[in-house]
């Protein structure tokens, strides 16, 4: 999962693509990067760390242009500490394109292959972002008839590009001399929007970022999400255009996003965070009421922060008092999104602190948004207990996560999800909890549906095994599986680049 910004505009975009960095920081930790376009020459700077540590004063100064791309990245065993990794990417043929992309393709060996044997390309790193730059070029390549390069070139290349990679991706690029290309897949799993303002001569500037919530908060208004299989170019004078790219579009936004990945002050594919997370909480609430345990809570409590809204709403329809138990150090990184599960669990205790007021002698409904390893959840009942907890009982706002996730989320193993092979009352067991209640599949999907009833269909892939592009076989998730377990533990820095290589680059942004 990561973070994207792409943007024309009559003044310096630099700061302003520093800035909605900062706003998507929640969608990757790993590495940060800008690229920007003075007329035909590119500038980029990125690095490995946060966006406030990657940027300097000398950095931003180094960034001068009127369009540019952004990315922030996140991290994944076995790539995380690769600077080379770290987005933009960029390719000198044709014109100069510089590519950021959110996402997993499921085909990028077969792509990485047909590169080197057909189009006489050479991949230099294990991003599968890179191979996707490469496809996108050679289809311009071909697309564009002598030195002209025109918006009906571009779509073209765009629709080729579409015919030849599987996977979930949402990416930017900067074609030197022309513009900013968005495009999104033709199911829609990773989230793009369009926003537009007017700048002090009252002219349109259009920007693409993968959350509104960066739109909003640069000055922007959401125009619209952009369409599974659409391609949108701003060429440099600041014109739109836009066209469906894609045979067969069909919208099947990941549903991850609206239980943990994006901000709640987000609208994804017309659909507030906020409200579905609240949704969430209420149909979680009902499934409650039918356990015979219900009566026996004193207070709900959220772990901070995505299952706050959840918690809030399951408190208010049962009628039980909400009370903070867990105070969170804003300052530690999310832990679903941190490589390797040592650090994860070494973080918890540093990222939450329980007060133990709120606790001693009380039963307890812990709320969180999901349990995905289970590390954090039983952490987190522990230091319930000793903090006095009479009863901790423990409700996920999503369902079990049972199934590897191939489209862009760090889970890929079997063997790394705690529900897989389990029962919930042998989860239950595992994370030490007196009772266990998860969220349906049906219900999760409902809660987005409630708010935007043109939903129909949704990436649930980590929780009911269905792949919606249709070429994940059980025999590519055991390569990958394969392929995860021969990695040296932890990634570690010190680890030989040529031991890290992996044949699959899966799950990585």
């Amino acid at each position: 999962m990561c973070g994207i910004l792409g943007a024309v505009s009559r003044s310096p975009v630099n700061q302003l693509l520093y800035d909605g960095l900062l706003l998507l920081q929640h969608r990757g930790q790993d590495a940060a990067g800008i690229a920007t376009a003075m007329g035909k020459t590119f500038n980029m700077h990125k690095a490995n760390g946060l966006v406030r540590d990657v940027f300097r004063t000398r950095n931003m100064r180094s960034l001068p242009g009127f369009s540019g791309i952004a990315h922030v990245r996140y991290p994944t065993a076995g790539s995380a500490s690769n600077s080379e990794e770290a987005q933009p990417f960029y390719v000198n043929a044709p014109f100069g394109i510089m590519l950021a992309h959110n996402g997993n393709l499921t085909n990028s060996e077969q792509l990485k292959d047909e590169m080197f044997r057909r189009d006489r390309r050479h991949i230099n790193t294990e991003s599968d972002s890179e191979v996707l730059l490469n496809v996108l070029a050679n289809e311009l390549q071909a697309a564009v008839s002598g030195v002209t390069l025109d918006p009906v070139s571009i779509f073209e290349a765009v629709r080729g590009l579409h015919r030849r990679v599987r996977g979930a991706y949402a990416c930017v690029a900067e074609i030197a001399g022309a513009g900013v290309l968005a495009f999104r897949d033709p199911w829609g799993i990773r989230p793009l929007c369009l926003g537009a303002t007017e700048n002090e001569k009252g002219d349109t500037e259009h920007m693409v970022a993968s959350e509104s919530v960066a739109l909003e908060g640069l000055g922007y208004r959401l125009v619209r999400d952009v369409a599974p299989g659409e391609a949108i170019f701003i060429d440099l004078e600041g014109t739109l255009f836009t066209e469906q790219c894609a045979e067969s579009p069909v919208l099947s936004p990941c549903v991850f996003e609206y239980v943990y990945f994006a901000r709640p002050d987000s609208m994804i594919d017309g659909a507030s965070v906020y409200d579905a997370r609240l949704r969430m909480g209420e149909y979680l609430a009902e499934s409650l009421k039918r356990e015979a345990w219900r009566g026996d809570i004193d207070v709900v409590m959220p772990i901070p922060d995505t299952s706050r809204p959840a918690a809030m709403q399951l408190a208010m329809k049962l009628g039980i008092q909400y009370r903070e138990g867990f105070i969170k150090n804003r300052y530690v990184g999310r832990t679903f999104i941190m490589p390797g599960q040592a650090v994860r669990k070494k973080t918890v205790r540093q990222k939450l602190n329980a007060m133990s007021v709120e606790f001693k002698g009380k039963n307890v409904l812990l709320v969180d948004d999901s349990i995905v390893r289970g590390t954090t959840s039983r952490e987190i009942v522990q230091m319930a207990r000793d903090s006095g907890a009479n009863k901790v009982y423990f409700a996920s706002a999503a369902p079990p996560v049972r199934f590897p996730n191939v489209y862009g989320i760090d889970m890929p193993t079997r063997g790394e999800l705690i529900a897989h092979g389990r029962s919930d009352d042998e989860i239950r067991i595992a994370i030490g909890a007196d009772a266990l209640i998860y969220q349906s599949i049906e219900d999760m999907k409902q809660s987005v549906r409630d708010v935007n009833p043109a939903l129909r269909d949704f990436d649930a892939s980590c929780f009911d095994g269905r792949y919606v592009t249709g070429d994940v076989t059980a025999a590519y998730l055991d390569e990958i599986e394969r392929q995860r377990l021969a990695e040296p533990a932890g990634g570690d820095e010190d680890t030989p680049r040529s031991q890290m290589n992996l044949q699959f680059s899966v799950a990585r942004d």
